[in-house]
């Protein structure tokens, strides 16, 4: 493994970066096609797939963040690395994400598990693979919590799954995220689901109500007012006690990575040294002292440290090397 030397010491200076740096596909080589898959009756989950030239080494899901899409740039970047290393890669739209409110009368939340593995489980009926699924924060809850409350049958699904920046713990990171240092990310989500939610209104005013919404001024609020309810949770804590992947990583049975920066500004690194995941053996944990949320921006090259790493951790597992090589 390269050593990551951070472009910035400061973790939001790294979290900032990492959401802004300019990534691109090349789409002149890797066309990208956009594909719609049933997930459940009046559902459809829009994902964008790039292929390589000749024969892919296998298939790779990407899940994004809260509030991101399939053109997040941790997704872009890491897709480019991917396909130029001769895999296919399937950049995923959670429901009602970019710009897929059409497609679905539902919204999306952090343990919605379905929608992925209706798409693994395409792909193995399709006979296309090996297959990995890489999850990024909300959506590495949704990846470790699928591989987890699966047990050993997901290995008939996937065969390796990789999380980074994570919050494994709902409540605690919400927590977190509430800090007056965290007032400018956690704003910035509040509006993003505000706006979403405005526009599920639009379409359907009796099953998404606003009735609280001007009031909402932090993701808890949202949660517990909005989330929850929509998905029969009842209230926010229920809700994330139900759904953190915290509560099914001692169930994971096939290799999985995961990717953490010990300063992130949204996590407590504390979960991560946790009984549950140091406990499993089918878990490596790969933690650099600076890194921030998302942002990975190294002062070397490679500039975006974390796509080779994932990379070669796929090429190892797909190899069938030995565990905790990386």
């Amino acid at each position: 493994m390269t050593p990551f030397v951070p472009y910035f010491s400061n973790p939001h200076l790294l979290t900032i970066a990492g959401n802004f740096w300019p990534r691109a596909i090349d789409e002149a080589r890797f066309p990208t096609l956009r594909t719609l898959h049933a997930t459940e009756p009046g559902t459809q989950m829009l994902v964008e797939e790039n292929r390589p030239a000749g024969e892919p080494l296998g298939e790779v899901v990407l899940h994004h963040g809260l509030e991101g899409s399939s053109r997040s740039g941790y997704m872009i970047s890491l897709a480019q690395c991917l396909l130029e290393a001769g895999f296919v890669v399937h950049r995923v739209n959670m429901r009602s994400c970019g710009g897929t409110e059409h497609l679905t009368d539902t919204l999306y939340h952090s343990g919605l598990t379905q929608d992925v593995r209706a798409l693994l489980t395409s792909l193995r009926d399709s006979g296309r693979g090996p297959r990995f699924v890489v999850g990024f924060s909300l959506g590495g809850n949704v990846t470790l919590k699928l591989a987890g409350e699966s047990g050993e049958s997901f290995r008939e699904l996937a065969s390796a799954v990789c999380a980074v920046s994570t919050p494994m713990d709902l409540h605690a990171c919400v927590r977190r995220l509430g800090a007056r240092e965290n007032w400018l990310y956690e704003q910035r989500f509040v509006r993003s689901l505000r706006a979403r939610y405005r526009r599920r209104h639009l379409g359907a005013p009796d099953r998404f109500p606003i009735d609280g919404l001007e009031g909402v001024k932090t993701v808890f609020d949202f949660d517990n007012l909005f989330t929850a309810k929509a998905f029969g949770f009842d209230d926010a804590p229920n809700y994330y006690a139900t759904q953190s992947a915290m509560r099914f990583v001692g169930g994971i049975a096939l290799p999985a990575l995961l990717v953490q920066a010990k300063d992130d500004p949204m996590i407590p690194y504390s979960i991560y040294q946790s009984d549950a995941v140091r406990q499993n053996q089918w878990i490596q944990v790969v933690a650099v002292d600076h890194g921030g949320h998302l942002g990975f921006i190294s002062r070397n090259k490679p500039r975006f440290w974390l796509d080779p790493l994932i990379r070669d951790w796929i090429f190892q597992i797909r190899n069938n090397s030995p565990s905790g090589t990386v």
